[in-house]
């Protein structure tokens, strides 16, 4: 038995259902059961929540999530392997685990499960990014989450909260901080997981705003910042030519000077211009 609840050790699962990590879908998974535990804390209070979770693998987090009381949790698993390990632990917590095999991207989780909604994911590398973006910008706020907890490559982490003027600003930090409030509430090294990644891990935690910190279309900002940090080394007049052919008088407007450079630019100034751009 695990520390956590009475199933096996997740070693002893992955022996017995023959789920080595795959490279393909960017697998590494998480066999500490009180480290999955504090993750699943770190979501906050689960006991009234539906948890919607992607990429479990073995169900290592699922576990956690359960065993701090989750009401309700519904995980995403493109690996078919997987689901007879899944399916062990939603007969241990009868009715509180529902289990879909199939593509993260392509599934609608909304049939499935009923609000106050958490998001909590030890997330495959090769999607995480792009499963963040979209959460982060639906054409209408608030979201269906309240919050995200979730674990990254530590660099994907570090841009996910970091401030102007650094390299690791960008895209993905002024889409968090538009609509969010994260932070980085743990970090984990290598031998946490299996098979050790090459680079540190992080989980970040992203609570929901009630509104936007400044009002912009979502498209629209997505769309702009994409390309001010496509490349990075260009003038944002040169950057963003290809949004509008006055996209100089735009930026002027604004009160953003042409020749700086996507780094430097704030999040408020970057709404501004959203907003003129779609006016």
């Amino acid at each position: 038995m695990s520390g956590i609840d009475d199933l096996p050790p997740l070693r002893d699962v992955i022996a017995r259902y023959d789920l080595a990590a795959k490279k393909s879908l960017g697998q590494n998974f998480l066999l500490d059961l009180n480290l999955t535990a504090k993750i699943a804390r770190l979501a906050g209070d689960l006991t009234g929540a539906d948890v919607l979770e992607i990429g479990p693998g073995p169900g290592g987090l699922t576990r956690g999530l359960l065993a701090e009381g989750a009401r309700h949790v519904l995980a995403i698993e493109k690996d078919p392997r997987c689901q007879p390990a899944l399916e062990e632990i939603a007969r241990a917590y009868p009715g509180r685990l529902t289990v879909l095999i199939g593509d993260a991207l392509d599934l609608d989780p909304l049939a499935y499960l009923t609000p106050p909604i958490k998001v909590a994911a030890n997330l495959p590398y090769n999607v995480g990014t792009e499963l963040l973006v979209r959460w982060l910008t639906p054409p209408e706020w608030p979201p269906f989450w309240g919050s995200l907890t979730l674990m990254f490559q530590r660099e994907v982490a570090q841009r996910i909260v970091a401030q102007p003027g650094g390299k690791a600003y960008g895209r993905l930090a002024l889409l968090a901080q538009w609509r969010t409030d994260p932070r980085i509430v743990l970090e984990l090294p290598p031998e946490a997981f299996s098979p050790p990644p090459k680079v540190n891990s992080a989980v970040v935690h992203l609570t929901a705003l009630a509104a936007p910190r400044y009002p912009a279309n979502a498209a629209t900002l997505n769309k702009v910042v994409a390309a001010a940090f496509n490349q990075r080394r260009k003038m944002l007049r040169s950057a963003l030519k290809p949004l509008h052919p006055e996209i100089e008088d735009y930026l002027t407007a604004v009160g953003i000077k042409p020749t700086e450079r996507a780094e430097q630019i704030g999040l408020e100034a970057f709404c501004a211009l959203a907003r003129a751009l779609d006016a």
